[in-house]
């Protein structure tokens, strides 16, 4: 099989390895989390973050992977590599850091123990994780909230405007999708190129403005999560154009924009509206509670008014 003139691995070749490292670890199959990136785009350090046992499939299409992991912080974690296509080769086993400088540059299979994870899907990733940069971050235990609203499929297809962390975990759990990051302010597009970077987050497209031009070319999204600002009308305009039938969710700290929210649905038949306001305290050094900025979430539905 051919993609983009480099020879990839078949279903055989890859059931040939995983029966052989399984054999080799042994383990069952099905407690291997397989992941090809040969010519693709594909998420390798989310996919260890959350999996004890991980085959990644390679070739030279990544060929600084091995400094992509060390970077990301797996450098002292053990690896298993096989190379060439089929199955039946010989097998080397070292830490990521030894090969931190080493290229790929033929097709070859790595397993990664990451023994110390919890196997689960994460919602709400700390501040501290993200890079420190302009972006003034929503306190990890709404964005759990707003995780939970967006429901994302493994392939969904999302648009979100001004949520740089929402983008990462969003991107994470979309890992077979796309997500459209619209970033109209330079510092906050460099912070969230940076945690595009830090994550390893490969199914991210960044734009700088939401309009048709910079969407053409760009998957249809299911639904848009839009933190709300004075572009809020014509970014809804723009995305009815694009999915007459696209979901929304609008988030905002302003009582006004709440309002004007409103009003903008009516005009565009947007329905299925729902309106929630999320509040938290949290203790002080003092053990005082301190409320939390409580910001609005509006869903709705265009074309169901």
């Amino acid at each position: 099989m051919e993609s983009s003139g480099m020879k990839v691995y078949s279903n055989n070749e890859m059931l040939s390895w995983v029966g052989s490292f399984s054999d080799l670890m042994g383990v069952s199959p099905e407690k291997i989390k397989m992941l090809n990136i040969c010519g693709k785009k594909k998420n390798v350090l989310p996919t260890i973050e959350t999996h004890k046992r991980v085959m990644i499939f390679a070739d030279e299409s990544q060929p600084d992977l091995f400094y992509e992991l060390w970077e990301g912080g797996y450098g002292d974690l053990d690896m298993w590599i096989g190379k060439g296509l089929r199955g039946d080769g010989k097998v080397e086993t070292c830490k990521i850091k030894d090969l931190m400088d080493h290229k790929i540059d033929e097709p070859m299979v790595i397993f990664i123990i990451n023994e110390n994870t919890r196997e689960a899907s994460r919602f709400g990733i700390k501040n501290e994780f993200f890079s420190r940069g302009s972006v003034n971050y929503v306190g990890h235990e709404i964005r759990a909230v707003i995780m939970n609203m967006l429901s994302c499929d493994v392939g969904d297809k999302i648009c979100i405007v001004s949520g740089e962390s929402i983008v990462i975990e969003t991107a994470i759990l979309a890992s077979e999708g796309t997500v459209i990051a619209v970033e109209p302010d330079a510092r906050d597009m460099r912070s969230l190129q940076d945690n595009v970077s830090k994550f390893g987050v490969h199914n991210v497209e960044i734009i700088p403005r939401l309009t048709k031009e910079n969407m053409k070319g760009l998957p249809v999204p299911r639904l848009a999560f839009i933190v709300a600002s004075e572009r809020l009308e014509d970014e809804i305009q723009t995305l009815i154009r694009i999915n007459p039938e696209i979901q929304l969710i609008i988030y905002t700290l302003e009582l006004n924009m709440l309002v004007n929210i409103k009003n903008i649905f009516e005009k565009y038949k947007i329905g299925n509206t729902e309106v929630l306001q999320i509040s938290i305290s949290k203790s002080d050094k003092r053990s005082i509670m301190v409320a939390q900025p409580s910001p609005w979430m509006i869903s709705g539905t265009a074309g169901t008014l």
